[in-house]
């Protein structure tokens, strides 16, 4: 049974309550040494990263990190990491990782494996990071200082950052949160977030991933079964690794965990990705980059009928990388429109970013959002095989996992504003939006 207070911390695990900032995983795993940590990082091998880093490693691409401050001195993240691209009113703490969250997620997406660390996806790209206040800081003259997650996402807005990373989530509106993302959207920027941990059965997922011009990020295992722990609804658009990851477990980054299981990894490998994909080609826009995400995107269903526990399918960034002859679309029409907007709402995405072509893109057709099949029986595709077809392929067929409550997956932080609790790592979302029915 979960426990949480509106400030600090309260995690409940096997009826005890421990009163903690920590982010933990479904389990407390032991602690792994450096040399060991790429061998668990099951995924690079099937999605062929050696290969597709012969053709992008995500150099020129910067990614903003919103999450509990990166350590740019980890061995796999040394001149990862820009500390001086972050703006100074909202620069306090950001090297400086409160929990080593943050910095796993760094290093999932651009750490360059130095040491034995770990291996990010992308790792070319570039780190720039923002500590936002969570949890014991909120009161504390630390979290006082430390910006909100929407002050942190509008000044990534304003830089020249191309993805925003947010392996975090709350279960409450804030219109403040939704303004900085509708303005990140309009400048340019794609944005991804974790959907939570609180399974399939739940019945809605966090904010931001259920915000509009959010991709939302779910998980699957080695096996690509739909994660337990993931949530499911309308707002999922991929899945990704997220079982089975190797991640700090104390802030002192001396060791890893080998299990530190959450839809934050796999929000952080498809920000990786997405990196690697905008570097092949730096002149596409956001909506050209989220299209090839989802128009290559391993499934077993049509690509109108996403589902309500693994969106458009399984991240396959190969399948853009290896086809030269792969059309990305309308630059500024957007691939997820129909979610993203309401009857008689303007389209953000419509309106190119000020840097771009100030000429709108026409109004295209727009994905359904019902889905095609239920968690028991659908999942995400087995998705990393060499060019495999969008739907079809002859990849392992994901089964979703059943819907898990255990207890001891769940972390609540809070996030500062009235009722807004903030999850991250193996943490627990709750946000009640619709669900693609199944």
């Amino acid at each position: 049974m979960k426990s949480a207070t509106r400030r600090g911390l309260r995690v409940r695990v096997g009826g005890a309550v421990a009163s903690a900032l920590v982010v933990v995983g479904v389990s407390f795993a032991p602690g792994a040494t450096a040399a060991d940590v790429q061998s668990e990082q099951w995924y690079l091998g099937p999605m062929q990263a050696e290969k597709m880093w012969k053709v992008s490693t995500g150099e020129g691409v910067k990614v903003a990190v919103i999450d509990t401050g990166v350590n740019p001195e980890t061995p796999s993240l040394k001149g990862q990491v820009l500390a001086d691209e972050v703006p100074k009113q909202v620069a306090y703490g950001a090297m400086d990782d409160y929990e080593g969250h943050g910095t796993t997620m760094a290093e999932l997406i651009a750490g360059t494996g130095a040491e034995g660390g770990i291996q990010g996806l992308a790792p070319g790209a570039e780190i720039v990071p923002y500590r936002v206040a969570l949890g014991d800081l909120i009161d504390a003259k630390e979290g006082k200082l430390a910006p909100t997650p929407w002050a942190a996402i509008k000044a990534a807005a304003d830089s020249d950052v191309r993805i925003i990373n947010i392996s975090m989530g709350s279960p409450a509106y804030e219109p403040e949160f939704e303004a900085a993302v509708r303005y990140a959207a309009s400048k340019g920027k794609l944005l991804i977030a974790a959907v939570g941990n609180e399974g399939r059965d739940s019945g809605y997922i966090a904010y931001p991933a259920a915000y509009p011009y959010v991709i939302g990020v779910s998980s699957i295992d080695e096996k690509s079964n739909i994660s337990g722990f993931a949530q499911s609804g309308n707002y999922v658009d991929l899945v990704a690794p997220g079982e089975d990851i190797p991640g700090y477990c104390k802030p002192s980054f001396d060791k890893y965990c080998p299990d530190m299981p959450g839809t934050s990894s796999a929000t952080a490998i498809t920000s990786a990705a997405a990196a690697l994909i905008w570097s092949a080609h730096p002149d596409w826009t956001a909506n050209q980059v989220t299209r090839s995400l989802i128009d290559t995107a391993g499934r077993k269903w049509p690509k109108d009928k996403p589902t309500a526990t693994a969106g458009y399918g399984t991240i396959r960034p190969r399948s853009v990388l290896a086809n030269p002859a792969y059309e990305a679309g309308e630059p500024y029409s957007d691939p997820l429109r129909k979610e993203n907007t309401q009857e008689g709402e303007k389209l953000v995405t419509e309106i190119p970013p000020a840097a771009a072509s100030s000429k709108p893109s026409e109004p295209s057709e727009a994905s359904e959002s019902s889905a095609g099949a239920t968690a028991a029986s659908q999942g995400a595709e087995g998705a990393f095989g060499d060019n495999q077809a969008a739907a079809g392929s002859d990849g392992a067929k994901a089964v979703a996992a059943a819907a898990s409550s255990d207890s001891s997956s769940t972390l609540w932080i809070a996030l500062g504003a009235a009722a807004a609790v903030v999850v991250i790592g193996g943490g627990a979302f709750a946000v009640l939006r619709a669900r693609r029915a199944n």
